[in-house]
């Protein structure tokens, strides 16, 4: 097959809320996810066996390709399929910031599932697909799907919101790792909130569905900005930029959004903070 190629969008926990670990370790999750239109890129080729390039500005980052949940993920899909493992050479540009609250690795799997599937002829479904996503965490199936959805369970649990607008936006990160171990640690030895799920804003325009987040959490960001407080300052400096409606940290962090009615507020404010902050990674996006 011919070299094909997929964006593995950032995930973005527009709230979070967190209940207590249960008696498998496991937190309960309520949170709407909406994904960007930056990320990484996952480009697949048939070869002789399957094998993982990593190049781009975070490569350095990433630990081993055998640790890699790209290979896992296609493991696990050669498993499915009865083919063994998928003969195929993946690059990874990795674009995005490593233990970023992104969701990145599992975006990469979900993406590199996809083009696989594709590219081999193999005839499973994105549901079936899904379930091989899950063998690389709880984030796996949504972001196999990449599509806005209402998150509960250990976030495997998904509704999809069709009804969410398009979400202008920046995306921060002062370029240090938040591991969501780390967080979760932080979270449960300190006062722990419930996973609710709140009722749906009461309109689905831009400025009432921010108004409507302005009122929910994330659960995970005090406890993150405790043991990295360099999350506090990107948030300082966020909530100071012209036409920014509301600033919170995306999943166990480091990367925070800024949320604003246009895309030319964005922009502006993205070559701003980009001046005033050179050593942060920047991006103005769109969500949803």
């Amino acid at each position: 097959m011919a070299a094909r190629s997929a964006l593995a969008p950032a995930k973005i926990n527009l709230f979070l809320h967190v209940g207590p670990v249960d008696g498998a370790g496991y937190h309960p999750l309520s949170s709407l996810v909406a994904f960007a239109d930056v990320g990484d890129r996952i480009t697949v080729e048939t070869s002789d066996r399957l094998s993982l390039t990593v190049g781009g500005d975070f490569a350095d980052g990433l630990t081993g390709p055998g640790d890699n949940l790209v290979l896992k993920a296609l493991r696990a899909l050669g498993e499915t399929a009865g083919i063994g493992d998928p003969p195929l050479a993946v690059t990874l540009d990795k674009r995005l910031p490593i233990a970023a609250g992104l969701g990145g690795g599992s975006s990469d799997a979900g993406a590199a599932l996809k083009l696989a599937r594709d590219g081999l002829g193999l005839d499973l479904d994105d549901d079936a697909l899904a379930g091989v996503a899950a063998t690389v965490g709880a984030d796996g199936p949504m972001c196999l799907h990449a599509r806005t959805a209402w998150a509960g369970g250990r976030g495997d649990r998904l509704t999809f919101e069709p009804r969410l607008p398009r979400l202008a936006a920046l995306l921060i990160n002062p370029g240090v790792a938040s591991p969501t171990g780390e967080v979760y640690r932080a979270y449960d030895a300190g006062p722990v909130a419930a996973a609710d799920r709140p009722p749906p804003p009461p309109s689905w325009e831009v400025p009432a569905v921010i108004d409507w987040l302005a009122g929910r959490r994330n659960d995970l960001q005090a406890p993150a900005i405790a043991r990295a407080s360099r999350i506090a300052d990107v948030i300082a400096a966020a909530t100071a930029l012209p036409g920014v409606r509301l600033v919170r940290m995306s999943g166990s962090g480091a990367t925070v959004f800024a949320l604003f009615e246009t895309a030319a507020e964005a922009a502006a404010a993205e070559a701003a903070l980009s001046a005033a902050r050179p050593g942060w990674w920047i991006r103005a996006t769109s969500l949803g």
